[in-house]
């Protein structure tokens, strides 16, 4: 059984759909001919070791059956290769396979892979086709939705990007079934995110899924159900503020994506990309994010107490221990929700009810007391 999502946007192609089910990578060089705008061609596949070990074979075979010549890139795998250098790389390498305007890039990885690839067909030959091919939970239901694409820098994370929409998404849920425990933990905590600002139907969505998730009840139309659930919502969000607009503030502004990223991405920068995954870092965010709206006054202890709940049963996320919150808190100057040199916090009044808050309005100590709380569960 196959679920797709439509996602519409502003930019080229309009529209694309997010397909979802198992066993799609076996096809996938039929779909590629399907979604691209232009007859099958070159297609570099970019891709880091590990993965394209797994599921490289079966997508350079349907490429090939389907008319396609596919050139293979591998990258480093982790949040530290998603560099300007590693960009670089990539881009030569798409020079030397000799990739026109007509040709395609396709991301076969997880949010390294997507958002890099993004970045370089984005600017090669000022743009070329892109498929995104997630095979990580976080990738499927965040980084691969929405057009979003960049690298991080020594200054910050994703500060250097664009806004890049590919021509379809393939989402083959047997992937998940090889994942590391914290890489599903790492998605998880996405979900919890996207549940926490996207209602109480979306978080009790992801709290039931949970459960069985624990329970190892898992089937195919289990998990098909929950990441469509997910990717409608991020879906919602980006067609209604697909570029991010820096005037809006409102509850319905692509901002509330970034619930849990302020702290997480601070997190990931003072460890060098090296100690926490994007997910466990934002699963930390999520924590902080919840204390500091209940210490500024903004949502009741029992709310979260329920978040702090469906984060626990995500999985075990590394210790704060060794974390100095001077060196995280003076990492925000650099975040990239800055506007007009005026950091703004994604909060939470309730569940499902998230608030853009101006970091002008949180004291230091409201700071320091969210990281103590969270520190010492």
């Amino acid at each position: 059984m196959t679920t797709t999502v439509k996602i519409k946007t502003n930019q080229r192609p309009g529209a694309y759909e997010v397909r979802i089910g198992a066993g799609l990578l076996e096809n996938a060089g039929e779909w590629a001919a399907e979604v691209s705008p232009q007859k099958p061609g070159r297609a570099a596949i970019i891709s880091n070791k590990k993965v394209f070990g797994l599921y490289g074979g079966f997508v350079e075979k349907s490429l090939l059956n389907a008319g396609f010549h596919p050139n293979v890139h591998l990258i480093g795998d982790g949040e530290r290769f998603k560099n300007l250098k590693t960009l670089e790389n990539t881009l030569q390498i798409l020079s030397e396979a000799k990739l026109a305007r007509t040709d395609t890039v396709i991301a076969l990885g997880g949010g390294v892979v997507g958002d890099l690839a993004g970045f370089a067909a984005s600017i090669y030959l000022r743009g070329i086709g892109f498929l995104q091919i997630p095979t990580t939970m976080l990738s499927m239901i965040d980084s691969s939705v929405g057009g979003k694409t960049g690298v991080n820098s020594s200054f910050g994370k994703n500060l250097i990007g664009s806004f890049y929409q590919p021509h379809g998404v393939l989402v083959d849920t047997e992937t998940l079934r090889t994942l590391p425990v914290r890489e599903l933990t790492a998605g998880l905590c996405e979900a919890v995110k996207q549940g926490a600002i996207g209602g109480r139907r979306l978080f009790d969505n992801i709290s039931g899924f949970l459960d069985d998730f624990q329970g190892g009840n898992l089937g195919d139309k289990e998990l098909s159900a929950m990441l469509a659930a997910q990717i409608s919502f991020k879906a919602r969000i980006v067609a209604g503020d697909e570029r991010e607009s820096a005037n809006r503030t409102d509850a319905a502004s692509r901002k509330i994506l970034n619930f849990g990223h302020t702290f997480g991405h601070a997190l990931e920068k003072v460890t060098n990309y090296r100690y926490f995954r994007h997910g466990e870092a934002v699963g930390h965010g999520i924590r902080f994010a919840a204390a500091l709206s209940k210490n500024l006054g903004l949502l009741e202890p029992d709310e979260v107490n329920l978040l702090n709940d469906v984060v626990r049963r995500v999985g075990i996320l590394p210790s704060l221990e060794n974390i100095d919150p001077r060196e995280v808190f003076a990492t925000f100057k650099y975040d990239k929700k800055l506007i007009n040199d005026s950091l703004h916090w994604v909060l939470l009044e309730e569940v499902g009810r998230p608030l853009i808050f101006p970091h002008s309005r949180v004291t230091q100590s409201a700071l320091m007391s969210s990281f103590r709380e969270i520190s010492r569960k």
